[in-house]
């Protein structure tokens, strides 16, 4: 029950060294480990960082957010060379957003990723929402055609794919890394895109913070198990996204949302910043004394069946569509008068 435990959650680490703690969860039946910017002191370090993980368990699950746009892990220091979702949504060439998520998966292959948990699939719906730039539109057909291209793009080169946050964060107007925000509006208008991933045959789908009845949709097995599982037809991977984000830690707290995730019908659970090795081996205990084997079970081989399917083909990356896509999707109105202060220092990390 541990080793099932271990393969369903996924803790990170700073630095681009291995942590003997990380080396022992790993050896212990570890499914993977989520890596962030501190991951990422150069393209070289990461590889090398990735191959050290590899060295401890060959079937192991990496993964990253690389979105694209204002999300970026491989380029945080410079700001990514690829548009992000609004941009791509704004331009409308779903051709272009396949190329740009192939090579972004080139990119994330050549470094030993093989899950980019990407895209966003929300649909923007108040004027100001939280996912903003990251998502492709406020329009759902538009958005699930993209999503469509970027599932297909990300998966050509064997990186599954992540659709998130279901059942939709767009239609939010609080931070469920501050709070537990409460979806607004119809639950049916934020569906088409996870339908449209589904459809393209996306192997993961990440869930939201969000309250959609009474409880974070995380945790809500009318959510995962009715909605998504049984409605929706997925059969692939669920995972929860970070369970120390207050839209979840603050009603739970960490272990008993993780029980609760995978009681609801998920299969992986982030456990991210600032979580060390006696909260993930708390963790890995609750779920293995208090989730039902046969659950805990399926959880795991659901997990394991991502990490056989997840083996980068090594392509090189092709950036010339993002070059042209961004190009397509600035317009500049009126008089623009740019002074030395304006510019933008390149040399300055960006946050």
């Amino acid at each position: 029950m541990n080793e099932l435990a271990a393969r369903c959650i996924f803790p990170s680490f700073p630095g681009a060294d291995v942590p003997d703690w990380a080396r022992r969860f790993l050896a212990g039946g570890g499914g993977g480990i989520v890596l962030f910017a501190y991951n990422v002191p150069s393209h070289d370090e990461l590889a090398a960082l990735c191959a050290a993980l590899r060295a401890e368990r060959p079937d192991l699950l990496l993964a990253i957010d690389e979105e694209g746009g204002d999300v970026t892990r491989l380029e945080w220091q410079t700001g990514s060379s690829y548009p992000g979702a609004a941009a791509l949504g704004a331009v409308d060439d779903v051709e272009a957003t396949e190329a740009i998520a192939a090579s972004i998966a080139s990119e994330l292959a050549s470094v030993g990723v093989n899950w980019n948990l990407a895209p966003v699939a929300d649909v923007n719906v108040p004027a100001n929402p939280v996912i903003g730039s990251r998502a492709f539109g406020s329009d759902a057909t538009l958005v699930a055609r993209h999503v469509s291209a970027f599932v297909r793009g990300t998966q050509s080169r064997r990186v599954a794919a992540c659709a998130k946050h279901f059942p939709g964060h767009g239609s939010t107007e609080q931070d469920s890394h501050l709070e537990l925000p409460t979806l607004r509006g119809d639950l049916e208008c934020g569906l088409p895109p996870f339908a449209a991933a589904i459809e393209a045959g996306v192997r993961s789908i990440m869930t939201a913070h969000i309250r959609v009845t009474e409880l974070p949709a995380t945790v809500d097995q009318a959510v995962i198990g009715a909605l998504l599982r049984e409605r929706l037809g997925f059969d692939g991977v669920v995972l929860a996204d970070a369970l120390e984000m207050k839209g979840v830690s603050a009603l739970f707290g960490i272990e008993e949302a993780g029980v609760r995730a995978l009681q609801a019908g998920c299969d992986a659970v982030i456990v991210g910043h600032d979580v060390g090795e006696d909260d993930v081996e708390r963790l890995r205990a609750a779920l293995a004394s208090r989730v039902d084997e046969a659950r805990l079970q399926e959880a795991a081989d659901r997990v394991a069946a991502l990490a056989a399917w997840a083996q980068p083909q090594a392509r090189p990356a092709d950036r010339s569509a993002a070059v042209e896509t961004a190009r397509r999707a600035v317009r500049v109105e009126g008089d623009v008068t740019l002074d030395r202060a304006a510019r933008i220092d390149e040399q300055r990390p960006v946050a």
